[in-house]
């Protein structure tokens, strides 16, 4: 909080207070200023064991969201993310792949917004938006790199701005498709996996064999034969058309993985599915098309604290025992944010009685 003067001037309402307020408009889905502080004062008293004497007052809470810096919920964010994976507190590794290699994931989702309240983040002709581009960590499934931007800005134009290591395996759409980005990337060892455009000018070089009864229809080298393209990206690249079972259709696979099997490639672009998973449980489990503040500070806030909400739901999923999918541990923890229930038990098992908690007596001391 010293870092950013978050509590620059602040008179009794503490950064703590608007966390926790913003955690519970995620987690209780309240969608206005007005449920998340009439929630917060139907539970005062167990708003005490939170550190927090009095509900906040909308006009409090939302003059905090619109000057207070949204970087302090950011940096709050990266913090705990970082804590979790270095205690290993979400599981290892989660994909099954033999390779080494960082497996990551990048794309973005557009979140609307009125235009008329949000005139600031202009889309279209009468629509507004913002975009969270997400580089996604496969070890995890959480997040490595988040970028928050206007609807606007082009996914491609964006793709430098996110660190990679060399080795790294980045899965993209066809969104991301730029010859001179694909080759500034094999020149400084990252790998992509993509799929070829319709349109793509490209010569056989190499025709590789097929593994059989893999759903593998093709595998050759290729070199790019377009004017411009044969400039922004000279090397040889990877030509792969499996067959997808489940729609009945061919996708055409483009990669500068030379040394990995079909199949794994097949694999590798199949497991970009994990981020528009991700960004499903963002938006069905927490308040994120629904916006309690105007400014484009509030929005930052709230999408960072969606995130943080996130991560916490994340690590709850790992602990379970029980057989449950997220969005209903996320539906069950809404109606039991206020409870007095042992966290463990209840993860274990959530359709347990809770405890009768007895009421408390005065006794009687003897004197004389």
């Amino acid at each position: 909080m010293k870092k950013h003067h978050a509590e620059h001037a602040a008179k009794g309402f503490t950064c703590w207070t608007q966390f926790v307020s913003m955690l519970f408009c995620q987690l209780g889905r309240a969608d206005s200023l007005r449920e998340i502080c009439n929630g917060l004062a139907c539970c005062l008293g167990r708003l005490v064991h939170l550190g927090i004497a009095k509900a906040p007052r909308r006009s409090t809470l939302s003059y905090a969201n619109e000057h207070r810096p949204a970087a302090l919920f950011e940096e709050l964010f990266w913090t705990a993310l970082a804590r979790f994976r270095e205690q290993q507190a979400l599981g290892g590794k989660q994909h099954k792949f033999r390779f080494k290699n960082k497996l990551l994931s990048l794309d973005s989702t557009t979140i609307s917004l009125c235009l008329t309240l949000f005139p600031w983040a202009k889309f279209r002709r009468a629509k507004g938006g913002v975009k969270a581009h997400v580089l996604l960590d496969h070890d995890d499934y959480l997040p490595a790199y988040v970028l928050l931007t206007e609807a606007k800005r082009s996914d491609v134009k964006l793709a430098d701005c996110f660190a990679l290591n060399p080795g790294s395996i980045v899965a993209i759409d066809r969104g991301y498709t730029d010859y001179a980005l694909f080759g500034r990337w094999t020149m400084a060892g990252i790998y992509f996996v993509t799929r070829l455009k319709d349109n793509a000018a490209y010569e056989v070089v190499e025709t590789c064999e097929i593994p059989a009864n893999r759903g593998i229809l093709a595998d050759q080298l290729i070199r790019l034969t377009g004017a411009q393209a044969q400039t922004d990206c000279p090397c040889l690249l990877r030509r792969v058309v499996v067959w997808d079972e489940d729609n009945g259709r061919e996708i055409v696979l483009l990669t500068n993985l030379l040394e990995f099997g079909a199949t794994t490639i097949a694999a590798i672009y199949k497991e970009r599915w994990k981020i528009e998973l991700f960004f499903k449980a963002l938006k069905q489990n927490l308040t994120v098309k629904s916006s309690v503040g105007t400014s484009e500070n509030a929005l930052r806030i709230q999408i960072w604290t969606a995130l943080i909400a996130l991560l916490l739901l994340k690590w709850l999923h790992h602990l379970s025992r029980a057989n449950w999918s997220l969005s209903n541990l996320a539906s069950m923890l809404r109606l039991n944010l206020f409870t007095y229930r042992e966290l463990t038990k209840w993860l274990h098992d959530p359709m347990e009685t809770p405890p009768l908690v007895p009421a408390p007596e005065q006794l009687t001391l003897p004197l004389g």
